[in-house]
């Protein structure tokens, strides 16, 4: 089984950018993306449904912002679009799909950048996802959960860690809550296969034309709970893959 999780700045951009042709060539059983910008009667029908996948879709109430769709070549045997939390959910932040095995969380994490309203909004909605998922993993439930994180949480992580540790994504209080989740009971697949690899990232700013140097962050993740772990057998960055801000990252599982 290929999963793939993608920020795709725009899904309705991303298709003009050759979306469908990355679906048909990687050809991943589930595909995630973040940031679709959408509701899902404002696309094409190739975009509703890309690649005659079945499409799972969470837009914001307010038009042309974050929102999140998961496409799979079967059915997820449930769908649900938040966790119970209407300033979360109302903004589009959540597609989670059952499976057979797992059970998926396709999440947009908010950006707290834009002012001290938004990253009390952010360290809010990260301590309240957590409380969602502990009890879960105590239970044993196998989970997955994807997406754009909007937090980097090693020095390896980002390409200036000493400048960027004032900058939002990358705070002391974000980076404390990467570990508190990990530790909970989830393995950041990447650095599971890849612990030291560094100058591997997922996001870029455009407006400095960060790309060009490299210049980037690692906040796009696949994370899994421990007792799915002797499934995966691989993990990876598409760092190369142009079409947004971000680069799509993989992983593949028996």
């Amino acid at each position: 089984m290929k999963l793939i999780t993608w920020n795709v700045n725009g899904i309705r951009a991303a298709y003009k950018k050759g979306l469908i042709e990355f679906i048909e060539r990687e050809n991943p059983d589930i595909f995630c993306v973040q940031e679709t910008k959408a509701h899902p009667e404002q696309c094409e029908p190739m975009i509703q449904r890309p690649a005659d996948r079945n499409s799972y879709w969470s837009s914001a109430s307010r038009k042309g912002y974050s929102g999140v769709a998961t496409f799979l070549t079967g059915e997820a045997l449930s769908v649900e679009h938040g966790i119970g939390k209407p300033e979360y959910d109302s903004e589009g932040r959540f597609v989670i799909t059952r499976h057979p095995d797992f059970t998926l969380y396709n999440i947009y994490f908010p950006n707290g950048g834009s002012g001290p309203e938004r990253h009390v909004f952010k360290q809010r909605f990260l301590a309240d996802l957590l409380r969602h998922l502990q009890p879960k993993v105590a239970a044993g439930e196998k989970l997955i959960v994807v997406g754009d994180y909007n937090v980097a949480h090693l020095d390896i992580d980002v390409y200036d860690p000493v400048r960027l540790a004032q900058e939002s994504g990358f705070l002391p209080e974000e980076r404390a809550w990467m570990t508190q989740f990990l530790e909970s009971g989830f393995v950041d697949t990447f650095r599971h296969f890849h612990p030291q690899q560094r100058e591997v990232y997922t996001w870029w700013d455009q407006r400095t034309r960060a790309r060009v140097a490299n210049r980037g962050w690692r906040i796009d993740y696949i994370c899994m709970t421990r007792n799915l772990l002797p499934r995966l057998k691989r993990a990876t960055i598409l760092d190369g893959q142009e079409g947004s801000d971000h680069c799509p990252v993989v992983i593949e599982m028996e």
